[in-house]
């Protein structure tokens, strides 16, 4: 470098204007706690635990948000990035609460109780197939799954609160059309529920392996994609 370059690199260097140092957010993160807490009381007063759903969803939200935890992307990067770490996360998600459900469960079952969440073992169809397909489409394109639209739309992020708006819409036209799909298309299929094939404690076994597989399966393909990119 001659040092004509290296003179107007130093008059440029000290020409530069100084970084504006970054705005205070803790007044606006005490006024926002404050009407949280206002909102969580004015809601505890209707009773049936609608504080409690409010509290819970913003704590959910702050989670989603500081780890970046989204489905859309555990599915997605593999294949653009070649990582896998995220689908390692909710492999391992899957994993907990695997054993968790089936504590739940089966402690209802035990004590001769309605089993809970049996309305959400529907049947699988090619509707099942279509409707995954569908929707892993729709989630890539739209940059992100319910939760992580959720949380981006509370970012600030446009174009998430364009994909909510149809994602409602959707919803709607979806609700308002699923009994003749169910009647239809949905029910022409087989519902199966684990325990019911192969007893609780199979039925758990069988699950966190296939977790533990697929869980292995990311790692190698995560290690691959590291070791040729150093190449």
């Amino acid at each position: 470098m001659s040092e004509t370059e290296t003179g107007s690199s130093i008059r440029r260097s000290a020409t530069r204007a100084p970084r504006k140092p970054k705005p205070n957010q803790l007044p606006f993160a005490l006024i926002l706690l404050v009407l949280v807490i206002a909102g969580a009381l004015l809601l505890n007063r209707q009773g049936n635990g609608i504080a409690w759903y409010f509290v819970t969803g913003l704590v959910f939200g702050y989670i989603l948000q500081r780890s970046r935890f989204c489905f859309t992307a555990s599915m997605r990067d593999p294949y653009l990035t070649g990582s896998t770490q995220l689908t390692r996360t909710v492999l391992a998600a899957f994993a907990i609460t695997t054993i968790g459900f089936a504590a739940i469960k089966y402690g209802a079952f035990r004590a001769g109780q309605p089993i809970p969440g049996q309305g959400f073992v529907v049947p699988i169809s090619f509707a099942t197939v279509i409707g995954a397909f569908l929707f892993g489409i729709g989630m890539v394109i739209a940059g992100g799954c319910a939760s992580g639209t959720l949380m981006r739309v509370g970012e600030g992020f446009f174009m998430q609160m364009l994909s909510m708006t149809f994602f409602v819409v959707g919803s709607l036209w979806g609700a308002h059309d699923f009994g003749w799909w169910k009647e239809h298309v949905i029910n022409k299929g087989k519902a199966v529920f684990l325990p019911d094939v192969f007893g609780w404690f199979g039925a758990v076994v069988i699950q966190l392996a296939v977790i533990w597989m697929l869980y292995m399966a990311a790692e190698k393909y995560h290690e691959a994609k590291a070791s040729a990119g150093s190449h």
